[in-house]
């Protein structure tokens, strides 16, 4: 299965979540699972590639040309891509995975998942969805979340859409079982 993690690239991240972020990548790669990212070679992004990259896994990496200028990019991946922005790049992460992890991250962390969420809801893809709340990272979005459904800014199946797991091992165990989106949020 080609597993897309968003993630943050930042490196001023506390040290626990590079652990953490490697851990899952060596997970992914030990159940034979690919990666695809968003080419970065710091931060959760780049932590995840180095745990796939050393179990013997495959990095799938998707990202602008003009990411090269700043040299973050991690080309030691099985395969990369290279888009003319970022568009492209979000388009080419959603066409080449089966499922979304969302780690922990930033800005744009956020515009992935809640574009990835946004054209689940119109019906424009029916994969699987996860937040992975690593260290109750998400748990501030995850209340906002829910805040917004019941002042009836978000529709109340909305948020069935997509799962929330704090334990990696049982977020790739449900991503297996083929991840039925029809579940509501649980948190784990």
């Amino acid at each position: 299965m080609n597993i897309c993690v968003y993630g943050a690239a930042g490196s001023g991240i506390e040290e626990k979540y590079f652990a953490i972020s490697e851990e899952l990548g060596r997970k992914l790669a030990a159940r034979g699972h690919s990666l695809v990212f968003g080419g970065g070679s710091t931060g959760v992004m780049g932590s995840v590639v180095n745990g796939v990259l050393s179990a013997g896994g495959t990095g799938i990496g998707v990202a602008p040309h003009f990411f090269r200028e700043r040299h973050l990019l991690e080309e030691k991946c099985t395969k990369f891509y290279y888009t003319e922005n970022m568009r492209e790049r979000k388009f080419m992460l959603e066409e080449l995975s089966d499922v979304f992890v969302v780690a922990p991250g930033g800005v744009g962390t956020m515009d992935e998942f809640f574009e990835i969420l946004t054209l689940k809801q119109l019906g424009r893809h029916a994969k699987p969805i996860v937040i992975w709340n690593a260290y109750g990272y998400y748990d501030t979005l995850i209340k906002l979340l829910e805040e917004m459904r019941q002042a009836n800014f978000i529709y109340g199946d909305t948020l069935s859409l997509f799962r929330v797991f704090t334990d990696a091992d049982e977020m790739l165990d449900y991503l297996e079982d083929d991840g039925d989106p029809s579940n509501d949020v649980t948190f784990h």
